[in-house]
This record gives structure tokens, sequence and C-alpha cells, in this order.
């Protein structure tokens, strides 16, 4: 028996990390170590009150822009609410989305669109077998190999792929243009 979650994301951005010493005091950002260069420091919590079965949770990302509840039922099941896997797909989907978005635009293409799809699978255990990432983006002017392997690089180096690097990740990239 498996559970698969799906999360669908649309990411357009840009990310500047800067040194502290350069970066006006901003709630978020860590100035632990002097000189050291900080994108940032992000926090997210989660509460659980009862039994695995019975019982219910919270959770809530620091920012504000999310705060939902989530059961046994929302996670090994079909209930309301969301559940960790449905969260981590939606980062995952998130970050490649705005990497590839980076490797292209550093290689000369700024993409116009990039829209990612991380179907989380979790199976018995519960472990995380296996994170598939399916992306198609609107790039002018590159040819399909090249974006491909600009996807690959992407996926490879994504910051929460590289967190999940133990997890077998696929990626299915489509150029549409």
């Amino acid at each position: 028996m498996f559970w698969t979650r799906s999360v669908r994301i649309s990411v357009s951005t840009q990310s500047v990390g800067t040194s502290l010493e350069d970066r006006p005091q901003q709630e978020g950002f860590s100035d632990t170590k002097k000189g050291e260069e900080i994108m940032a420091d992000r926090t997210s919590s989660a509460e659980w009150k009862g039994s695995l079965k019975e019982g219910a949770g919270t959770m809530k990302l620091a920012s504000g822009a999310y705060e939902g509840p989530f059961t046994y039922a929302s996670r090994f099941e079909s209930g309301q609410g969301t559940n960790p896997e449905e969260l981590l797909g939606a980062a995952h989907a998130g970050c490649f989305s705005m990497f590839l978005a980076a490797v292209l635009t550093n290689a000369g293409y700024v993409p116009t669109r990039i829209h990612t799809t991380a179907t989380v699978h979790l199976r018995a255990g519960p472990t995380i077998s296996l994170i598939e990432l399916k992306t198609e983006a609107e790039v002018p002017n590159i040819t399909e190999a090249a974006f491909l392997e600009h996807a690959q690089t992407a996926k490879k180096n994504c910051p929460v792929s590289k967190a999940l690097a133990a997890t077998e990740t696929t990626l299915s990239a489509k150029l549409v243009n």
C-alpha cells in the first residue's frame, strides 16, 4: 500500500545573496558569523495533540503565509487538511523552479514561465521512497537539448534536492514554446 501526494506550484522570482556587512538587519536573517553569506534562515512549526490516529495538529509557517490542520486521515488517507509530504512537495517544486530560472538566466536564457509539479510517494514504514518532479517551461531561444541539460543541473543542485539527496528524485522536463 502507498500514498501519493501531488503539489502544483509555479514560481517566478529572483534571489540574491549578500554578505552580512552589506545587509541591513532584517527579521529572518541570522548574523551569527560575521562575513558569512546568508541567503535566509526560515522557521516553520508544528503542534500535535493526542494519539496518532485520533489526534490532530497544526502546521504553521513563520512568515504567516500558511497555517493549516493535519491529521492521520489527511496524511495516510484522503482526509481534509494537509500533510508534511504535501508541504515538502511544494517546497521542492518551488525550489526547483526558482533554481532552474537562475540556471537558465545565468546561461543567457530568461524563462517566461516555469511550472513544476512534485509528487511525493509515501510508502509503508512510513518512508518517502520517491519524488517525481515534472516541469514544463517556456524559454525563448533555447534548444531542447540545452533546456534538458539546465533542468538536470537544477534538479541536482537546488537546495531542497540537496537536502533530500537520500530520496530518489526523478525529473521529467518539457520545453513548451
